[in-house]
């Protein structure tokens, strides 16, 4: 948690509209995916997901940091995140067990309560190094997902070890080194997240009012 330029109040910039974007992107996704157009989703997420650089560079190299988007872009994050991994779960195949999404659904909300009560206190908790790398695995993990479903007729990986009709070892290695990258990732965060919150406390700077 570093010092950072006071955000403006401005809601409708270039930044803000990118993150309004990807947020409908996801929205497009989620539909996709259930009905198997793993192909038109795995598309629609490589493009909503690369939004997510755009705005944060632009946002940054043109000074247009909002109080707004410092709230919305990682809802958006959440959101796309989060529900992809829930549909992934539950297509046959996709090699994302349950309680994957369920430690990073975990993880995501745990922090979103953290940076909130941070940050009404005079806080800042912008993204570190760590989250931001989490943000970069989770995403491939999803992709590969994706890929595995596209390109097996969505019957995918059906063990953590071994792929169904897909003869490409090193694929599965892959994937399963990617997420189990993510999940230690998402892990460890998560914690240094809770630990600069703690550091934030005992510091003895909270403000007195919300």
């Amino acid at each position: 948690m570093s010092d950072k330029p006071i955000p403006s109040n401005v809601i409708v910039n270039v930044p803000n509209t990118l993150t309004g974007i990807r947020f409908i992107l996801s929205i497009v996704a989620f539909v996709l995916l259930p009905l198997n157009m793993i192909w038109g989703a795995l598309a629609i997420f490589i493009v909503a997901v690369s939004t997510d650089w755009i705005d944060g560079y632009w946002a940054r190299r043109y000074n247009q940091v909002t109080q707004f988007g410092r709230i919305f872009d990682p809802f958006v994050d959440k959101i796309i995140i989060c529900g992809t991994f829930v549909f992934l779960v539950a297509l046959p195949g996709s090699g994302i067990a349950a309680w994957v999404a369920v430690v990073i659904m975990g993880r995501e909300m745990l922090v979103t309560v953290i940076r909130s009560f941070v940050e009404q206190h005079g806080g800042d908790f912008s993204a570190n190094w760590p989250g931001k790398w989490k943000m970069v695995l989770q995403c491939a993990s999803a992709i590969l997902s994706m890929i595995t479903l596209a390109t097996d007729e969505g019957q995918g990986i059906t063990t953590w070890y071994g792929l169904a009709g897909l003869d490409a070892t090193w694929f599965v290695y892959l994937f399963n080194l990617i997420l189990w990258g993510t999940i230690g990732l998402t892990l460890a965060s998560g914690t240094i997240y809770i630990g600069d919150a703690l550091r934030f406390i005992r510091s003895g700077k909270l403000s007195s009012s919300p």
